[in-house]
């Protein structure tokens, strides 16, 4: 029997918790700060963050940025309505794309599909991948600039699952960092959202470095893991990309003994996945399919910043890994019960 089921990462979530909206500003949702050393717990503000780091530590930080990636449309003929949810860029030439639909039944190899009030953007279901996913060929004839202003228009702001309105003229700027630069991503890296101008400008007036970082999220880091046995789960690839400068930073903290913060599990995760035979960072460009479950030696960061998670995520189970299962769970209850904010648009826990 494996060690680490599934349902070891069970809980009850009260479902007034799951966060609808993000608070006014940014950086006055909550914090909890977990003090690993010796055991100590913290409920502050998020603004209050900076006091936690000094000159010459490290904030590693995810800039891919969110595109409007869910497209309603119809079919051609039938006139039946369609969601179409835009995952990655095959071909840029050929405007190939790997998407989900909905409903998946009437979504054949073949279709045509019509998105916008006129149906001006046209396009053909060209393959079957999964129960769900299909490959689509767009068919516009304009430059790629004209097509992706095109899918800025027609498409919303891809918001969870879990929140149940539709999205809303703020949500374009809210579910999107302040230091987003590299388009790709289709759910934010929610950490990241917590951050104002005024907590960078803190930042940057105490020596804090920042080493920015891309790992575009797919929605396999939120999809439901439907093994019992957790190393038998696949996570779904996703592109990332550390540079040399990112690198340098990361590393000339870690050996000169500075505090290194991963902002957001996919910080943890991307880094993770360039580690050299120094235990050091090393540039790298490619797709990492990383799953990471305890036990689980960490070599880049010493700390963590991340949201409160839903049960039996693949996030909660790398927060387990961090800080240990026993004392995750632990500190969930304790968040439940002083009524913190849960998923995306919920509060923050600072893991030092």
């Amino acid at each position: 029997m494996p060690r680490w089921k599934l349902t070891q990462f069970d809980f009850d979530l009260p479902d007034n918790l799951l966060a609808e909206y993000p608070v006014e500003s940014r950086d006055e949702s909550r914090l909890m700060v977990v003090h690993r050393d010796t055991g100590k717990i913290e409920h502050r503000m998020f603004k209050d963050i900076v006091e936690y780091f000094d000159e010459g530590d490290c904030f590693i930080m995810n800039n891919t940025k969110v595109f409007p990636a869910r497209l309603f449309g119809h079919k051609e003929k039938t006139g039946a309505k369609i969601e179409v949810f835009l995952l990655r860029e095959l071909n840029k030439e050929m405007r190939l794309w790997d998407v989900l639909v909905d409903p998946a039944r009437k979504i054949r190899v073949g279709n045509k599909l019509y998105f916008g009030d006129d149906g001006f953007l046209m396009a053909e279901v060209i393959d079957n991948t999964t129960s769900r996913g299909r490959t689509i060929r767009f068919l516009f004839d304009g430059t790629d600039e004209e097509f992706r202003e095109m899918i800025q228009q027609l498409g919303n702001t891809p918001l969870p699952k879990y929140i149940r309105r539709e999205p809303e003229e703020s949500d374009i700027q809210r579910y999107q960092t302040l230091y987003a630069k590299e388009e790709g991503a289709v759910a934010a890296p929610t950490a990241g959202l917590h951050f104002s101008q005024r907590v960078l400008k803190m930042m940057e007036l105490k020596g804090i470095e920042r080493a920015e970082i891309t790992l575009h999220i797919g929605v396999g880091t939120f999809d439901t893991i439907e093994v019992e046995d957790l190393t038998k789960h696949k996570m779904d690839a996703e592109y990332v990309r550390i540079d040399q400068k990112a690198a340098d930073i990361v590393n000339k903290a870690k050996t000169s003994d500075k505090r290194v913060l991963a902002v957001g599990t996919t910080s943890l995760r991307a880094t993770e996945t360039a580690v050299s035979a120094e235990e050091l960072l090393k540039p790298t460009e490619g797709w990492t399919n990383l799953f990471i479950y305890p036990p689980y030696n960490f070599k880049i960061a010493d700390s963590l910043l991340t949201n409160f998670h839903i049960p039996k995520s693949s996030l909660i189970i790398l927060v387990s890994a961090f800080l240990g299962y026993e004392r995750t769970l632990e500190i969930y209850d304790m968040a439940i019960e002083k009524g913190y904010r849960f998923y995306s648009y919920g509060d923050a826990m600072l893991i030092l």
